[in-house]
């Protein structure tokens, strides 16, 4: 379809002129342009129902009384839906109704935006923590430096408009749509910049009108657990207007257009398939690209932004996309700004105007249709075929562009000469002229623009909702949907929910049971204290998890926000009201069971207040982690913080340090914690009005008379023979029955607080920024250009005629390195390959008896529709797969593949996977030591490695490091770096490339495909998926295999001259001849997406009865019987060698290679140490000084133990720091470097455990040095040794149970509820929280089998070995003697049998006895021995060891060997 096809329509008149369409019905000037426009079928044309104003427009589309569903026709659910009469009525109907259209333009003038970031920036290492205080910038305290991205834009879009914006990548365009769009969120806006809609000043527009102007981001964001349907209907519901026709409701209306909009895009059948992601399954990218077009689409914006949105799209599919776009626009006068990346000539061809970028100048705005001539005026040469969008972003490649013969000396060069011809030209001069003339218009209206604005958008406003809202909808009605859509997402993940129930009711029957049969005396107090600390912080800290999962949604919600669709709050809102009855049924779950199997206080009031009290504290602190999530910025922030508060929370609950012994600087955060509270009401409701029989007296005689006897316990009164519960709880926790009431009303107003800081800040809060993209280095390794401050582009191209010459000495350059390439003599060959997989039970074929080969300097591409299986196929070949079922042959030269066939191929992903801390030079050496054979020397390698940068001029960015996107290379580097690392490791066999131009401008995917061309005439064998080639790119390719859906070969052959062979297969049986203008790619893929040629025969069936395709077969047969006689007289000569070993590089010698560079990569995440090391030293000064100097009282005993206890609580923070860093890098390995053969799992497993034990050992010393002088002040030598020993095995122990627990999981959740649950377990078998005495007997081997049990019995025995116990007066019984007898001379035969001593023996009155005189005597009680210390030191190193080898053992069966969690093995990819 081309452009000069389109009638504008600008405006809906009643006019009486008729005429007839093709199908000979008479249409008026009301007609839809659809039905006079020659090639636009139904599914086009459909978009426009959707984008048309939806909110004053196609809201009454389904509510006219003439339009029944009854009519299939009509019905968009029905086959035989007829557009053509729907849009007739549609258009018909508004027409009578008098319905006024939203129509805005945008002008643009003098429009300079900056962001933060300099032009050089250094890579952080661990080395600048260290000399920060000592370097000048840590003491700069100004703004952040601001760099410019686009300078002094001029334009303006009028309504009915679509605008193309073309640059290369980092020129800007992003940032010019975000800037439109009203998307700044970090940019900054010049102040003289002058930026209008229609009159209506950016500021008034993103306040008052935000749904109006939109705009769609390169990134696909949807909550991956709704169903399409799901997704689209609320995107409806939420922009449904208040006025409708025929009295629809919101549900119907909403209902009705997601189907339309379903129908539009051609996901009708995904209605009730998830969305997915990278990690849930859903529906493919391509389709899920599509739903985040629907979206917002149903927005039903006047202005819209498109970044980038046809990445992944096939042509046909892009071409579709925009002509959708091209049909709003003519039918609705809503205005387009569309960035795309390899645009063809049909698609340029129907834009109204074109702006192009270049370093962030402008230097050309103005029609679309004129662009091309301006460029070829200017001196530039448009090569014959070349599509225009394509010439016009090669202007702004130094290396592509080309100047006509003669005006060599008189182009521009740097993008400031190009916007200097820009602004003295006659294009912009007229620009102006319309711009003046547009102000002009503009001014002289007033205010009754942005009145219409505001007239239009109350009308479509739900009552009692804000006038200067920018929202349609109330705020409850907003809540009411966020709702609906949570319980959507609760039960579509319920799996996960169910998950975490069971999960809960096994910890209860854990902690349960551990306190099972606690006695209701006084020997039980301290186990029902410990079994309610317990409940309160297990009901407490499941909150946390929350925060992963608020971070995950951010930005749907931060998107959703940008299109008006509903405040952020009343999503929190929603949120928080979705999870009541899933954290009720969690608290019943847990708490009935704890409860009643604890043995617990058995009445029904109390039973009741203990349930309310933990279903609070659980709604609490989910409030405040939430806060923790909405107040920081990155996740990290927030998990850092947490863990932090967690140790706070848990020390200063009353529990483990009473009240009474708090410290002065700490005792503040107790009145600030939430747990405090909720354990105070928890203790005073189980022990208030209670007496309990007292289990042990001083001293033990029978028939002791009056007061000379008392219970053991606190609280007790000498001469009775229970305790009071009320008074125990105020001598051990200051506790009163009284405060039960109050405390709840502060748990109340602890919970209103936090939510509602929770949803001010969710409201206010965005994570979304915003800065200049830059390239980073090592310190020491900046280019000199930058070093000096200059900007590479001012002197990229210095001098008359620098383009030709440099375009002619890259192309040497890149000539004498691809030279270098060892010739190639290989055939690869497969035959008949089929792969079926299953999916819910069903089979489903995947490729359909494919056969083909790669010769050595051929260049063949694969190309196929969405979905046909292009990167399945290329998988299958590569041997990538890892499930399913795989027949047919593969071959090379004649012989069945051996093990080092992955090794010699190289395979280029289409994600760019790198390591993001290594240098582009160092990721290449890595690839070539470890891939290139031992033989060749270290010397070689790297030479090679250089020969490599040369052959893909990445001299300028050699050194930069990898980085992620906006800090590190750009899409173009990474693509290169992508395919260096792979001819690096000097592939033997041959090269695969999965969609290499995926996302670059024209000008990259042109240079990589000229690349590739080099290549092969250099003797590389290479196959290589392609999505959307333009003619040129096309022409470079020998042979294609081209696939329908189903994985089913359409062709397979050579492309010819001009593509002649392969056009006269396909023009020979049936569809119309391929135009002389037409790019042959997309001539085929539009013939073979019919299905069928024009005689209904299918494309799969006429290949399979060709001659072509017997050709195929028999050359097969020629290249095996060819290739097998020299292989025989090969292996004759050749003696065996490492040619046929799955790793280029031994075992040992691969190990130092990968531990270096691991080494290296911690060294180069100075944040992963410094919070690694923050967390160890500020937990270690928080225990250490909230436990500070513990004195000789039994309670000072039992802090110096709970300080161990609660530095193994760290533990779980410790792990999950170093999970995800593992995921990371198992990621990489996973998916790049174990499929490349490049190194063994045995050495990735190995180098990751060997790193992180430097970095404990160093945390170890420091949380030492913080904790322990705190604690005990100085001791004996020998005791600070081993409590220093004792610290570093325990952070080692633990870096080696991460390994352990992440080997064979696949992500960091799953690991961080086991680390929860076993160190959970852990830490209540340990001995602290029950003696061993008292656990049930059934769980005695918890407490042998627990590691913490022999740590904390070695820390323990060290610290209080021979202290003396000097008891507290709460602590001391106080008795009266029988008359006439001194304390001593009474206690004597007790205190022969019994621990303690007495204050004053001498007494006669009064005695005060301690129970015990020395802190051994405690430890004993609990099984720990200052004889056993080393023991458990030694102990603790065998759970080391064994972390060790199962982390190896189960990476071996679960990610090797692939064996599931069933206990059996998965079914793996096999070939016939």
């Amino acid at each position: 379809m081309r452009r000069s096809n389109v009638v504008p329509v600008h405006s809906l008149t009643s006019s009486t002129n008729t005429g007839r369409d093709s199908r000979g019905e008479k249409y008026d000037e009301l007609t839809p342009v659809a039905t006079r426009r020659a090639s636009i079928s139904p599914d086009e044309a459909r978009y426009l129902t959707q984008l048309a104003s939806r909110d004053n427009a196609v809201s009454r589309v389904s509510t006219v009384a003439d339009i029944s569903l009854d009519d299939p026709a009509l019905n968009p659910e029905n086959k035989d839906f007829d557009l053509y009469k729907w849009l007739r009525k549609v258009v018909h109907v508004l027409n009578e109704e008098g319905v006024p259209r939203k129509e805005a333009s945008i002008f643009f003038q003098h429009l300079r935006v900056s962001g933060t970031g300099a032009a050089l920036q250094l890579q952080k290492t661990v080395a600048d923590i260290i000399t920060a205080p000592f370097r000048r910038e840590t003491w700069n305290f100004r703004n952040k430096t601001s760099k410019t991205i686009l300078h002094d834009f001029n334009g303006m879009l009028h309504s009915g408009e679509l605008l193309i914006v073309l640059g290369r990548p980092g020129s800007g365009c992003s940032t010019f749509l975000k800037t439109l769009s009203g998307e700044l969120h970090g940019l900054n806006v010049d102040e003289k910049t002058v930026l209008h809609y229609s009159g209506i000043p950016q500021s008034t527009m993103i306040k008052e009108f935000k749904g109006e102007v939109v705009y769609n981001q390169e990134v696909d964001k949807h909550f991956p657990h709704l169903t399409v349907g799901q997704t689209l209907e609320f995107a409806a519901a939420v922009r449904t207007p208040s006025k409708r026709l025929g009295g629809m409701s919101r549900n119907e209306y909403a209902q009705m257009m997601t189907k339309v909009v379903m129908a539009v895009f051609g996901l009708s059948h995904t209605y009730n398939t998830k969305v997915g992601n990278d990690t849930v399954r859903g529906v493919p990218g391509g389709e899920r690209k599509r739903v985040s077009i629907a979206e917002m689409a149903l927005a039903g914006a006047p202005l819209a932004a498109w970044d980038n949105s046809t990445r992944g799209l096939d042509s046909a599919t892009a071409l579709k996309f925009v002509e959708s776009l091209r049909l709003a626009a003519d039918l609705n006068s809503s205005a387009h700004a569309v960035a795309i990346y390899q645009a063809s000539q049909a698609i340029y061809d129907l834009f109204d105007k074109a702006v192009v970028l270049y370093e962030g100048r402008q230097i050309y705005f103005g029609p679309a249709s004129k662009a091309k001539a301006f460029f070829e005026r200017q001196g530039w040469f448009c090569p014959p075929r070349q599509t225009t969008g394509d010439f016009l972003t090669s202007v702004t490649n130094p290396i592509e562009r080309q100047a006509r013969p003669g005006m060599e000396s008189q182009v521009p060069r740097t993008a400031a000469e190009f916007e200097a011809y820009w602004l003295e030209s006659e294009e912009y001069k007229e620009l102006q002229r319309e711009m003046a003339a547009f102000q002009g218009e503009t001014s002289s209206q007033g205010n009754e623009k942005l009145l219409e604005f505001q007239q239009r958008k109350r009308l479509a406003q739900a009552s009692h909702t804000r006038p200067k809202s920018p929202y349609l909808l109330s705020i409850p009605m907003q809540i009411k949907l966020n709702t609906k859509r949570a319980y959507q997402r609760v039960w579509n993940e319920r799996t996960s929910t169910m998950t975490t129930f069971i999960g809960n009711t096994i910890l209860a029957l854990i902690v349960g049971s551990v306190f099972y049969g606690t006695p209701t005396a006084t020997a039980g107090f301290y186990a029902k204290g410990a079994t309610l600390f317990y409940a309160v912080l297990l009901n407490a800290l499941t909150a946390m998890t929350e925060i992963n999962s608020l971070y995950s949604q951010r930005p749907i919600v931060e998107k959703h926000a940008s299109f008006a669709f509903y405040h952020p709050a009343t999503e929190a809102i929603a949120g928080v009201v979705s999870d009541i009855p899933v954290k009720f049924l969690m608290a019943i779950a847990f708490n009935i069971i704890l409860y009643f199997l604890s043995g617990l206080r058995r009445e029904p009031s109390q039973f009741f207040i203990y349930f309310l009290i933990t279903f609070i504290i659980m709604f609490v602190m989910s409030a405040v982690f939430r806060t923790m999530a909405a107040i920081t910025r990155t996740v990290s922030q927030a998990m850092t913080l947490a863990g932090v508060l967690i140790l706070m929370l848990v020390i200063y609950t009353g529990f483990v340090v009473p009240v009474n012994y708090m410290h002065p600087w700490f005792k503040w955060i107790h009145y600030l914690n939430p747990i405090f509270y909720a354990f105070e009401i928890l203790i005073a409701n189980e022990f208030h009005g209670r007496e309990f029989t007292c289990s042990q007296f001083i001293p033990v005689y029978p028939n002791l008379p009056g007061d000379s006897f008392v219970c053991s316990s606190r609280g007790a009164v000498a001469g009775r023979r229970t305790v009071s519960g009320d008074a125990y709880i105020e001598a051990s926790y200051s506790y009163s029955y009284s405060h039960v009431w109050r405390n709840f009303g502060i748990l109340i107003a602890f919970l209103i607080g936090f939510m509602v800081i929770y949803f001010v800040a969710t409201e206010l809060n965005s994570a979304t920024t915003s800065s200049a993209e830059v390239l980073v280095f090592r310190r020491g390794h900046e280019p000199a250009h930058l070093k000096n401050g200059h900007e590479p582009g001012a002197d990229e191209e210095a001098g008359a005629g620098k383009t030709v010459v440099s375009s002619s000495a890259e192309e040497n350059k890149q000539d004498q390195g691809i030279t270098s390439i060892p010739p190639q003599q290989d055939i690869f060959t497969w035959r008949d390959v089929v792969y079926d997989i299953e999916i819910k039970g069903e089979p489903r074929r995947l490729l359909d008896h494919v056969s083909g080969w790669v010769k050595p300097g051929t260049l063949t591409a694969l190309m196929g529709v969405s979905g046909a299986g292009k990167t399945t196929l290329l998988d299958v070949l590569a041997h990538r797969t890892t499930m399913g079922v795989i027949t047919g042959d593969m071959f090379v030269n004649g012989k069945p593949l051996d093990s080092s066939f992955q090794r010699k191929t190289g395979y280029v992903q289409q994600q760019d996977l790198h390591l993001e801390t290594a240098t582009v030079r160092e990721s290449l050496r890595f690839s070539a030591m470890l891939r290139q054979p031992a033989s060749v020397s270290k010397e070689e390698k790297y030479a090679y490695v250089e020969e490599v940068i040369k052959m893909l001029n990445m001299e300028d960015f050699a050194e930069a490091v990898v980085g992620v996107p906006g800090e590190g290379l750009n899409v173009e580097q990474r693509k290169l770096l992508t395919i260096g690392v792979e001819l690096a490791a000097k592939p033997k066999l041959l090269l695969f490339l999965d969609e290499p131009t995926s996302g670059l401008d024209s000008q990259s995917s042109w240079a990589i495909c000229n690349f590739l061309r080099k290549l092969a005439d250099a003797g590389q064998a290479i196959l290589c998926t392609i999505h959307q080639p333009s003619a040129i790119l096309f022409e470079q390719f020998d042979q294609l295999l081209f696939l329908a859906r189903g994985g089913k070969t359409v062709y397979f052959g050579p492309i010819g001259e001009n593509s002649q062979t392969l056009l006269k297969y396909f023009e020979s049986h049936g569809p119309r001849r391929c135009g002389d203008q037409e790019n042959p790619a997309e001539y085929m893929l539009e013939v073979v997406n019919a299905g069928t040629n024009p005689r209904g025969e299918n494309w799969f069936d006429l290949w399979k009865a060709s001659k072509e395709a017997a050709g195929v077969q028999a050359e097969i047969d020629r290249i095996h019987e060819s290739k097998r006689g020299e292989a025989e007289s090969k292996d004759s000569t050749n003696p065996k060698d490492r040619e046929h070993e799955e790793f280029a590089m031994p075992f040992f010698k691969q190990l130092p290679i990968v531990t270096v560079r691991v080494f290296q990569q911690y060294w180069r995440l100075p944040m992963y140490i410094a919070a690694k090391m923050m967390l160890g030293i500020c937990a270690g000064l928080f225990i250490g000084f909230s436990f500070f100097k513990a004195d000789t009282s039994l309670q000072g005993m039992q802090n110096v133990i709970f300080s161990v206890f609660m530095l193994c609580a760290i533990f779980s923070s410790l792990v999950q720091q170093i999970i995800p860093l593992f995921i990371t890098q198992r990621a990489l390995y996973e998916v790049r470097e174990r499929p490349s053969k490049t190194y063994s799992w045995k050495a990735f497993m190995i180098a990751n455990i060997i790193v992180e034990i430097p970095y404990q050992i160093l945390m170890g010393i420091l949380v030492f040095g913080c904790y322990y002088y705190a604690v005990n002040g100085v001791q004996s030598s020998d005791r600070q040794g081993l409590v220093l020993l004792f610290c570093i095995q325990f952070f080692i122990y633990a870096s080696t149970f991460a390994d352990f627990v992440i080997a064979a999981l696949p992500d960091a959740e799953t690991a961080g509820a086991i680390v929860t649950l076993q160190f959970s377990m852990a830490l209540t078998f340990n001995g602290v929280m029950q003696t061993p005495e008292a656990l049930p007997g059934f769980w005695i081997f918890m407490y042998r089998v627990s590691p913490f049990t022999y740590w904390v019995g070695g820390m323990a025995a060290t610290q209080l070995h021979g202290r003396a116990v000097k008891c507290s007066a709460a602590e001391t019984a106080i008795f009266n003697p029988p008359s006439g007898l001194t304390c001593q001379e009474y206690m004597a035969d007790y205190m022969a049998v019994a621990p303690g001593h007495l204050s004053n023996p001498n007494a006669t009155s009064s005695c005060e006895f301690c129970s015990l005189s020395v802190a051994d005597q405690y430890l004993a009680s609990v099984n720990i021995y200052w004889s056993e210390r080393w023991r458990n030191f030694g102990i603790f190193w065998a759970y080391v060891v064994f972390d060790i080898a199962v982390a190896v053992m189960l990476y071996y069966c679960f990610r090797v060997k692939k064996w599931n969690f069933s206990f059996g093995k998965r079914k793996k990819s096999k070939a016939a």
